[in-house]
């Protein structure tokens, strides 16, 4: 009896010092744009091939409708003002630029670990909320993806962001 009981207690203590380790597996694409026009069922909807996708596969435009405030807490969504030109880049070797004009009420979703911008092109400020998300950032090489995006991001936008003339920029892009 006092066997079992020191067994029981070992085994009591033993399970309260077990680590459990818990994590979402890795993903394996940048992105996967659900094909609801598939009969293909893997963990849900198959995916759309990545050459037809495109910047409406990650955009929504319907913020802009007020919210139902009538309910139990009176909450309601609030509208995002601004106009936003964002972009994302796909990974190596495709490096596609993906990019739209966001404007009051729009959604844009940014996959985690893609090269991505966002510029005001309005007037005066934006406000904006970004999503991101993504199933395999992977390993991008930023002056492929960024200089050798296909088509190629504005050269205007590089220079801002690395703080050198417009013509280093072009200079740049022509070496990709």
């Amino acid at each position: 009896m006092g066997k079992q009981f020191l067994l029981l207690n070992l085994v009591a203590v033993l399970s309260f010092c077990c680590v459990v380790l818990a994590f979402e597996p890795s993903p394996m694409h940048d992105f996967c744009v659900a094909d609801a026009s598939s009969t293909a069922k893997v963990n849900g909807l198959a995916c759309k091939d990545p050459e037809s996708v495109g910047a409406e596969d990650f955009f929504f435009s319907g913020l802009y409708l007020s919210g139902n405030t009538s309910n139990t807490f009176g909450t309601k969504v609030t509208a995002v003002n601004g106009s936003l030109q964002v972009g994302i880049v796909t990974s190596n070797p495709e490096n596609h630029l993906i990019s739209k004009v966001l404007e009051k009420g729009d959604v844009f979703v940014f996959p985690i670990g893609l090269v991505h911008y966002q510029r005001n092109v309005g007037y005066g400020n934006a406000i904006a909320i970004a999503a991101l998300s993504s199933q395999n950032p992977g390993v991008i090489n930023i002056d492929n993806a960024v200089f050798g995006s296909e088509p190629a991001i504005e050269t205007d936008i590089l220079s801002k962001d690395f703080q050198v003339d417009e013509s280093v920029s072009s200079l740049i892009q022509s070496k990709f």
